[in-house]
């Protein structure tokens, strides 16, 4: 099948009337070099963020192109807007979609064949059917543009097995040139994208427009309800004044169906105009509500995870997250919804004590594998442990997305607006109990740590170093005998793990390696341990010391945020006294049976079986079949009174 497609060389004045002809005057950044780079090299992955205007990078080709451009999209709403917006343009425009009746699905596809339609947007299910495999034998098509098209990797946030179809759809249109887009692809999801689309392993991929400066990123730390609706109400004041005024939108996004009806219900009682969003309601209901929203209609939407596909409202001022979800791609996506006019907006994320708790069940019971946790379940999990790094700060919210997305060209070195820059800036910050100077040693100390071990072994070899704690992966290697051994001695393990965590969102400390992933550090990494570059971070909170300094006859003290309660504390000497009973059954040392911080995870959780034992932290299905029982003993022998 010949397709037309002219020569790659297009003029000033073609691209000034085609982008005329879309409705706009100017470009924004990046979509020329995507324009441009798709017509000459035939092959783009793009990534940038909602409301980054990707679709003009394919929209405006395929007004050049000629022919019929596919668009593969899961979106039946984003579909029917656009189709909307370009048949108002004079552009001819039709989708395919479960939605629409046999007679009129049947019409378009005549209409297809016959060349009527410039692009046409198509869900992925479509693939699969004869009618539409048949057409496309027939059909001239000079580019395929496939929207979320992370929604092809089992490793990303939002996998979806129809678009495993779309590899063999484009072996059919050998001719085509193929645009993937999508606004949440880390490096590594970018590479299984292009891998099961079957496209050549040198395809260019444009990542950009993830830096939002207009945004305040925020996180607050909440311990019940009536904290979390002091910020919710905080938030929404500072966003949009008082109900009535007038002064744009936000999005509540909640993490139950339950939370939102309740919450939209609070806010309502208010005075807000306000309308929740749930998969359980009826399509009517939520077609209402998205129109109303849409049109400006509604001050606040409360909503869970479901709503906000196909937004084009530009005046949202406020989101806010009751609880995070499940992966910095859900949340940027969800926040960057904020803003998208460029003016100031502000994006809140509450989190709660119980929020870990409450994803790891989430992440394990949405597994369907009958024996271990899944490997898929496992990327689950690490995705909102991510999330959580991110959400402890300690450097630039912004930078620290940024680098996850792979988009280091846009880092801001501070954005100047978040929290943790606000924090930083201010003239009585000194990190928490600490002046600059004593933030640079701590942190320069915590990097040495980790270059002592660089390459050799993981996060908790470098903890057990810098705590000087007994453990035979530094006897092997007699790093016990260096000066970095229990440099930071003063400090409680959870407290250097927490440091090491916010060294890794900062860029400085980074995995290597397969399913036992080693630590070492990053290029950027080695000039802040040399004391090169300046650091620029908060330190998590002081905690307890855990011993006297060899160099100092005194110890420093200072509140802990692992204290336990009464009750909790007895369990916890408990499991103590059976670790230790166990370690020396066996002859092993105590910490190769449970950590302290797992002890202290399963004083506070109080797990009743082996399933539940493994929400501490530590405590894998291994350790719960070994140890499990005799640990559930313990706990149910020590019930609250």
């Amino acid at each position: 099948m010949e397709v037309h497609a002219p020569a790659t060389d297009v003029s000033e004045q073609e691209l000034e009337a085609a982008l005329l002809r879309l409705g706009h005057t100017s470009f924004r950044m990046g979509q020329r070099e995507a324009i441009e780079t798709l017509l000459q090299e035939k092959k783009l992955l793009m990534v940038a963020p909602t409301g980054g205007g990707k679709s003009l990078c394919y929209q405006l080709p395929a007004l050049l192109l000629g022919g019929t451009t596919l668009v593969i999209s899961p979106l039946i709403s984003l579909m029917r807007d656009q189709v909307s917006a370009l048949e108002d343009q004079g552009i001819a425009a039709t989708f395919l979609a479960s939605t629409l009746p046999d007679a009129e699905i049947s019409q378009r596809l005549r209409d297809l064949a016959d060349s009527r339609y410039q692009l046409a947007y198509v869900a992925p299910e479509r693939l699969s059917t004869p009618d539409f495999a048949s057409l496309l034998s027939r059909l001239q098509c000079p580019l395929v543009a496939i929207d979320e098209a992370h929604c092809i990797s089992e490793w990303g946030h939002d996998f979806r097995p129809e678009y495993m179809q779309i590899g063999r759809m484009l072996g059919q249109l050998k001719e085509a040139r193929v645009m993937a887009c999508t606004a949440t692809a880390t490096p590594v999801v970018r590479d299984e994208i292009i891998e099961r689309l079957g496209l050549p392993s040198d395809t260019p991929q444009l990542v950009k427009g993830f830096a939002r400066p207009n945004l305040a990123l925020r996180v607050h730390e909440v311990r019940n309800k009536k904290e979390r609706d002091a910020w919710v109400d905080d938030a929404l004041t500072e966003a949009l004044g008082s109900p009535g005024a007038g002064n744009g939108a936000a999005i509540v996004y909640a993490p139950t169906r339950r939370t939102t009806e309740a919450e939209c219900d609070r806010l309502s009682a208010r005075g807000w105009h306000t309308l929740a969003y749930h998969a359980g309601l009826e399509a009517e209901y939520r077609e209402e509500t998205h129109a109303a929203f849409s049109s400006g209609e509604l001050e606040v939407v409360v909503a869970t995870n479901a709503f906000g596909m196909g937004i084009d409202r530009a005046d949202v001022r406020g989101v806010v997250h009751l609880a995070p979800p499940g992966s910095i791609e859900a949340y940027y996506q969800e926040v960057g919804r904020a803003g998208r006019d460029g003016k100031d907006a502000i994006g809140l994320m509450l989190v709660s004590p119980g929020d870990m708790a409450r994803r790891r069940f989430l992440t394990q019971s949405d597994d369907t594998g009958d024996a271990a946790e899944s490997e898929a379940a496992k990327h689950r999990w690490s995705l909102f442990l991510e999330l959580m790094r991110l959400a402890e700060g300690g450097s630039c919210r912004h930078d620290a997305v940024l680098r996850y997305f792979g988009d280091e060209e846009e880092t801001l070195s501070g954005c100047g607006r978040c929290d943790v820059c606000l924090r930083l800036s201010s003239e009585s910050d000194a990190s928490e109990d600490y002046d600059p100077e004593q933030v640079s040693l701590v942190v320069r100390k915590a990097l040495s740590g980790v270059a002592r071990i660089h390459g050799r072994y993981g996060l908790s070899a470098a903890v057990a170093l810098l705590r000087g704690e007994s453990d035979v992966r530094l006897e092997r290697r007699d790093l016990h005998l260096t000066s970095t051994f229990g440099i930071l001695d003063q400090f409680e393990e959870e407290w250097i793990t927490r440091l090491l965590r916010r060294c890794i969102t900062a860029g400085w400390v980074d995995f290597y390696g397969g399913e036992k992933p080693v630590v070492g550090l990053t290029e950027e990494g080695i000039p802040v341990m040399r004391g090169e570059r300046p650091v620029r971070m908060l330190l998590p909170p002081l905690q307890k010391v855990g011993r006297p300094r060899r160099s100092s006859s005194s110890a420093r003290t200072g509140p802990t945020p692992d204290q336990l309660d009464p009750e909790d504390r007895l369990l916890f000497e408990a499991l103590r006294n059976h670790r230790l009973e166990i370690a020396r059954q066996q002859g092993i040392p105590p910490y190769r049976v449970a950590s302290d911080r797992a002890l202290r995870d399963i004083a506070r959780l109080r797990p009743t079986d082996r399933v539940s034992l493994q929400l501490a932290n530590g405590i894998g299905p291994n350790k719960a079949e070994m140890y499990g029982e005799g640990l559930v003993e313990i706990v149910l022998a020590h019930p609250r009174t």
